[in-house]
């Protein structure tokens, strides 16, 4: 896998130079090592786009003098190898090639690995894989799932771009009578790689007993990454509403109580009688 230009070479050996601890050749076994083929190089450097299949070789040397068998495996990075099991004879170097797939949709960055080999007699040895996966940098950032619970703002922030992430948080709640929190931006102790969701919470010490409250989150990050998500909150104080629901219950029974009793003790009223009056006989004599 090669550096096709000056740049991108200077690139390869200062990413190389952070790895010149890890040595050549890892002892794997009584008299075997594994190292990347062609020598002089300390690691497997690969650069490509999303997509992208990059091909290497590593060699496997058996210095002993009977055969070894040994079973090659990529961590960290797609890797698919020519032959994941082969047998080295005695005092041979065996070169098997692989290929390195660069996942489609990939964001932009560094991906480290390595690529493993284990023998029959079992030692095992290391060499370090690192991937730089190319493309346009896109910063973007958003929050999410903005709620109140208790004494806590929570929220989600997601990298929606290509790029790693540190986030700066502001905050800012009014209620019915004013401004209840105004927090400057500051920059949160997190690292957003991309595709991430992260859950986090704001302390919200002191808030309103009772009140209608509009908070705003606004995030912003490197890049011109920015997003703002609000939500509503309202808080009633259930307790004293409750205790004076009951108390008003209770008032009003036994208001209906004393009113049945006085009904009952109350003298009754004497009869009225009925006036008859007699109908006066018409005789048919003029007086």
């Amino acid at each position: 896998m090669s550096c096709p230009t000056r740049a991108v070479h200077a690139v390869c050996l200062s990413l190389l130079a952070l790895l010149c601890a890890a040595p050549a050749a890892t002892a794997a076994g009584e008299g075997w090592s594994v190292a990347p083929a062609g020598g002089g190089r300390p690691a497997f450097y690969a650069e490509g786009a999303p997509g992208a299949a990059l091909r290497d070789t590593v060699s496997v040397t058996n210095g002993t003098r009977r055969p070894v068998t040994v079973r090659l495996t990529g961590t960290g990075v797609p890797v698919t190898f020519a032959d994941a099991e082969i047998r080295v004879p005695a005092r041979t170097r065996a070169d098997v090639p692989f290929t390195v797939t660069v996942p489609e949709g990939a964001a932009p960055g560094d991906r480290t690995g390595t690529i493993a080999v284990r023998g029959g007699d079992g030692g095992a040895g290391s060499v370090p894989l690192l991937l730089r996966i190319g493309g346009p940098a896109l910063s973007a950032l958003t929050v999410e799932r903005v709620a109140v619970r208790g004494d806590r703002i929570t929220y989600d922030l997601v990298n929606r771009g290509t790029t790693d992430l540190v986030p700066t948080l502001s905050v800012h709640a009014d209620g019915v009578f004013g401004t209840l929190l105004d927090r400057a931006p500051r920059t949160l102790p997190v690292e957003l790689a991309p595709g991430r969701r992260l859950h986090l919470g704001e302390p919200w010490h002191g808030r309103p007993v009772l009140d209608a409250v509009d908070v705003r989150l606004t995030v912003t990050a490197a890049g011109g990454a920015r997003d703002t998500a609000r939500t509503s909150a309202r808080f009633v104080p259930w307790g004293g509403v409750a205790a004076g629901g009951v108390a008003l219950a209770l008032g009003t029974v036994a208001l209906r109580v004393v009113l049945r009793r006085r009904r009952r003790t109350a003298p009754e009223p004497p009869p009225v009688r009925e006036r008859v009056c007699e109908p006066a006989e018409l005789t048919g004599v003029v007086r």
